[in-house]
């Protein structure tokens, strides 16, 4: 079968998956493809099928389709995603890519996505749609069915479980839809309406909105700008989305995916790229921790069981750094803690790491012991595991700190420096207290 016929036979699968509603064996299909079979294939299948099947895709391999895409097919594709998923894939377009794109879409979706896009991807007005209904306080229930009726096509698409009611673009109410069709259609809609109903600012941060969200039973919350006129509607479903990814993504450069996403189907040298990035770095930080080594390999040679410990105690220590570094992170992304709280963090996590260090000390010493029958080896042992997890946990809690203190990603960076001095110091404690004690 010549490349021709396999891609037809790409594209065939691809049409009869979605036409069956399979979107995400879709997005499989399409993520086993090659860059130029995937911007064919999506191109050869109807906007609205193309917009769903984007919307599954992982947002950087959604730009790298819609780039390769004929600008008067990627707009109409985009515009029938919506506007929230729209302004997040125009953000990740080349530059070029995107204007080209805009020129050919509706200028008023095109207004609305450039709007858009000047958000903070992770504040409310970044995750909001613009797709709702409104009406003024004024208008009658009558008039809202009229309307509904005449427009229906374009609320087709809409997720309605609210109207909100206005005053000069302002927001005085929330309606719910049930309200409405029990009413008698005579009834304006301020009397009908919730009042002063809970909303959010658009520049509101993504910790204000899981707030919101835990606090009340809202499938949706309205988003408003300073002079309090709405300007969109942030749906639990995404801003549920948006912690999942921004999760993923911490945990991905805390493991040295520089960048954030990375899936195997994006060009080998840019993954590579991505990783080399931290594992370079790494490289040196181990040298310097192994030069810890270097310097007591006298003792280390005369006292050739130290090497079976060195490992637990570098290991043991980074778990329980790590441990402090989820919770400095977790805290921070909550805005619970702020970067100035150094002395207040140390506080706590140093009270857990000398419990823990005790208890992780006296199982390693006693095992130590209990190996060589000498319980010099088992103290040297014990103490310094003990010493190092109170090391580990206080540089654990505040580098995240420091880091965000001074604008650099904690992610990246805490990883890293954790491991290197817990290394430095765990092998540091352990070589020293044995020239002393044992050599």
């Amino acid at each position: 079968m010549n490349a021709s016929e396999n891609e037809l036979k790409n594209i065939d699968e691809l049409r009869e998956l979605m036409h069956s509603d399979l979107v995400n064996d879709a997005a499989i299909v399409i993520d086993r493809m090659s860059d130029e079979q995937r911007s064919a294939a999506v191109g050869e299948l109807p906007a609205e099928e193309a917009a769903e099947l984007i919307d599954h895709l992982v947002e950087e391999q959604a730009a790298e389709i819609l780039e390769q895409l004929s600008p008067d097919i990627a707009a109409s594709i985009l515009e029938e995603l919506t506007s929230d998923v729209r302004a997040d894939l125009f953000a990740g377009l080349d530059p070029d890519s995107a204007t080209q794109i805009l020129d050919l879409m509706a200028p008023e979706e095109a207004e609305e996505t450039k709007e858009l896009t000047r958000y903070d991807s992770e504040s409310a007005g970044g995750l909001m749609v613009t797709e709702l209904l409104s009406f003024d306080m004024n208008e009658t229930v009558q008039g809202v069915f009229d309307d509904l009726a005449e427009n229906s096509d374009l609320y087709r698409d809409i997720d309605v479980q609210y109207s909100f009611v206005l005053d000069e673009g302002c927001l005085v109410g929330v309606l719910p839809m049930r309200d409405l069709f029990l009413a008698k259609r005579s009834t304006p809609l301020r009397q009908l309406m919730i009042a002063d109903p809970i909303s959010v600012r658009d520049d509101a941060d993504m910790s204000a909105l899981e707030d919101v969200f835990d606090n009340h039973h809202f499938l949706g919350i309205p988003v408003v700008n300073s002079q309090r006129e709405l300007v969109g509607v942030v749906q639990r479903s995404a801003m549920e989305r948006a912690l999942a990814a921004h999760d993923r993504s911490d945990y991905l450069k805390s493991q040295g995916i520089v960048g954030g996403e990375e899936i195997r189907s994006l060009p080998v040298i840019e993954r590579a790229r991505r990783r080399l990035s931290w594992l370079s770095v790494n490289i040196l930080l181990n040298i310097v921790a192994a030069s810890v080594i270097a310097m007591f390999q006298d003792t280390l040679s005369s006292v050739i069981a130290l090497a079976v410990f060195l490992p637990i105690i570098s290991d043991m220590s980074g778990c329980s750094g790590n441990q402090a570094v989820a919770v400095s992170m977790r805290e921070l992304s909550l805005g619970l803690i702020r970067p100035s709280e150094l002395l207040r963090v140390w506080g706590k996590e140093i009270s857990v790491g000398t419990i823990n260090g005790i208890c992780l000390g006296a199982l390693v010493g006693l095992a130590a012991f209990l190996w060589k029958a000498d319980p010099m080896l088992g103290l040297v042992v014990g103490l310094s595991l003990c010493v190092n997890t109170m090391v580990a946990v206080s540089i654990g809690g505040m580098v995240p700190l420091l880091m965000k203190r001074y604008d650099f990603d904690p992610a990246i960076a805490s990883g890293p420096i954790l491991t290197t001095i817990t290394d430095m110091c765990g092998f540091f404690l352990v070589l020293s207290m044995a020239s002393v004690l044992l050599v």
